[in-house]
């Protein structure tokens, strides 16, 4: 579930444009399909971000510059109406990369639920989490995030589950109540095999005998 690069940056006015712009960039340079995002309440942060990133962009070496100019070109901001905008609209791109920089990070941050890696304030820079503070690295892309999280051990195991009943008697309730969920979902054939192992109900069906 790992594709090109994203990362998404929620601002308010008290985000430092140098920086942001730095974070997008960062993006940028991955691939020529990365994508950077700015979600913001405040439009003159979001020309302050822009101006920056036209300025930082100009003065990285090749090929990283080109790459970085192609990736900017399907790149945006957006004006929102509010932070609660912005995050409603951040927990549906769910991407990879999600930077809180706003006046209260941690409170909005709390309040974001799709992303691969959150990064909240200032200082807790992606490319930290890529080379320095140990986050994961290998994350969900592509609006995956909204149902995955990142790689984990987890992805190298096969789960198996099992069932064992030693005492019919324990588990009667659990059987009255298997018999009347499947009632309720319309599989009488499941009903009457928990009803084959009940010691209240009369089975529904005919028992037949053998031998």
């Amino acid at each position: 579930l790992a594709g090109p690069s994203e990362v998404l940056v929620i601002a308010d006015e008290t985000a430092n444009a140098e920086v942001v712009a730095a974070d997008l960039i960062a993006q940028a340079e991955h691939d020529v399909v990365a994508r950077a995002i700015v979600l913001s309440d405040n439009e003159k942060i979001i020309r302050e971000i822009d101006s920056h990133v036209s300025q930082q962009v100009a003065c990285l070496p090749e090929p990283n510059q080109s790459t970085a100019r192609e990736a900017l070109k399907q790149s945006f901001a957006v004006k929102c109406s509010s932070i609660e905008e912005c995050i409603k609209i951040s927990d549906d791109i769910a991407p990879e990369h999600l930077e809180i920089q706003t006046k209260d990070s941690v409170s909005v941050g709390s309040k974001c639920a799709n992303y691969g890696g959150l990064f909240v304030g200032e200082h807790a820079a992606e490319v930290l989490g890529d080379y320095g503070a140990g986050p994961n690295h290998t994350l969900p892309t592509g609006g995956t995030g909204r149902y995955t999280g990142g790689l984990s051990v987890f992805n190298f195991l096969r789960i198996r589950t099992w069932m064992r009943i030693d005492n019919k008697n324990e588990s009667q309730g659990m059987v009255d109540d298997s018999i009347r969920m499947a009632r309720l979902e319309g599989l009488e054939g499941h009903a009457r095999a928990a009803e084959a192992r009940s010691n209240t109900s009369q089975p529904a069906y005919k028992k037949i005998e053998i031998g």
